[in-house]
């Protein structure tokens, strides 16, 4: 397809409640949009890196600034067939993932648009409804804490996640598996650890956790085989994971048994994609993590997980609940009739939506725009 023009939106989105760690404190949640045309239609995508390098090298005003200056300009007026080919245009600039993921996904989203269909069929998934589950971080209480976990459960989220941090840890897991100790759980450690803390890693096998998440530092693929080989409990990489040969790597090494697909971290849908299927060959699951973002990259993430190898339920990020106004309608779960709850993907082409022009205008920090 021919792209005719690039739009870039830089957004400073208010809230209702704050946001989680590490954005927590920040005021408002600050994401860029993307929009690539083509003829008559267009296509969406979103880079979602916060407002600050806390949580990955990229930021929202950073990637903005790249996105005007190299990124955008490498595709306006030129022909891109695929994916594969507008990520080799890409490769040339270093890094800045997920500045190139808002390109990527606002391609997919067009590609889709074209052949009219919905972008999870686009991609090849096989599943019109996804389990979810939400995040839950430390709390004031744990009487709040277990409040929050009950709801999600009776609402019927097929899981939970929990962040695993200093002084909310090894008592956070005892509290937790003594109050609901049949329930699907998994932790989050966001490479808080090291081989060396033997004592506290190998105490998580003792709570029967669907996964232990990122323990040791991302590059250590090494460090997770040999904890892998100690532990009954499956270790997901996430940060880990974020190109196609970081997961060739680790599967070859068997330092995970997941792996979770962030659609930002790994420069885009193209990619994840990538990443996907070296995972089936290997019968290695998957699961599609979320953070702050709107409905956007939301539809996108749900998109991604209708694929048959992401069998373990997606991050579901109320938006709802935490964006006092998001940039379009979010994908809400549903209860089914056996009591899980699901995202149902919608049945338009691409993602469904068209962003809301009112609020674009409105919380539009920076703007840009390459074409006609």
């Amino acid at each position: 397809m021919q792209i005719d023009a690039v739009e870039l939106y830089r957004l400073a989105l208010p809230l209702k409640k704050p946001l989680p760690a590490p954005h927590a404190g920040d005021d408002r949640l600050e994401t860029v949009l993307v929009r690539l045309q083509s003829g008559e239609l267009s296509g969406w995508g979103e880079s979602t890196p916060g407002k600050s390098p806390r949580d990955s090298a990229e930021w929202s005003a950073g990637a903005f600034a790249v996105l005007k200056d190299w990124l955008a300009p490498a595709v306006v007026g030129r022909r891109i067939g695929s994916g594969g080919d507008l990520q080799n245009l890409l490769d040339v600039f270093r890094g800045n993932r997920s500045a190139k993921a808002a390109l990527d996904m606002a391609w997919w989203d067009l590609h889709a648009r074209q052949k009219e269909k919905p972008l999870h069929e686009t991609l090849g998934g096989k599943n019109a409804a996804v389990e979810v589950g939400p995040t839950f971080d430390r709390m004031d209480s744990l009487d709040d804490f277990f409040a929050a976990i009950g709801s999600a459960f009776e609402a019927g989220f097929a899981r939970v996640k929990l962040m695993f941090r200093p002084g909310w840890d090894i008592r956070m897991l005892e509290a937790v598996r003594k109050e609901f100790p049949r329930q699907t759980f998994h932790v989050d450690l966001e490479e808080a650890l090291t081989i060396h803390h033997s004592e506290i890693l190998y105490r998580l096998d003792d709570f029967f956790l669907a996964m232990v998440e990122q323990p040791l530092p991302a590059d250590d693929l090494v460090g997770h085989a040999m904890l892998q080989e100690a532990l009954r409990t499956p270790i997901c990489l996430g940060r880990g994971i974020r190109t196609a040969s970081h997961a060739a790597m680790a599967l070859e090494l068997h330092s995970c048994q997941f792996v979770n697909l962030s659609i930002s971290r790994v420069g885009g849908l193209t990619t994840a994609l990538a990443i996907h299927d070296l995972c089936h060959e290997s019968c290695t699951p998957c699961y599609v993590g979320a953070g702050p973002q709107t409905a956007i990259a939301a539809r996108h993430g749900y998109a991604l997980a209708a694929k048959e190898n992401c069998s373990y339920p997606a991050e579901y990020f109320p938006t709802a609940e935490i964006l006092a106004a998001d940039v379009a309608d979010p994908l809400l779960p549903s209860r089914g009739e056996d009591g899980k709850r699901r995202i149902h993907q919608d049945a338009s082409p691409g993602i469904g939506v068209e962003p809301n022009r009112e609020v674009l205008e409105k919380y539009c920090v920076e703007r840009m725009a390459l074409g006609p």
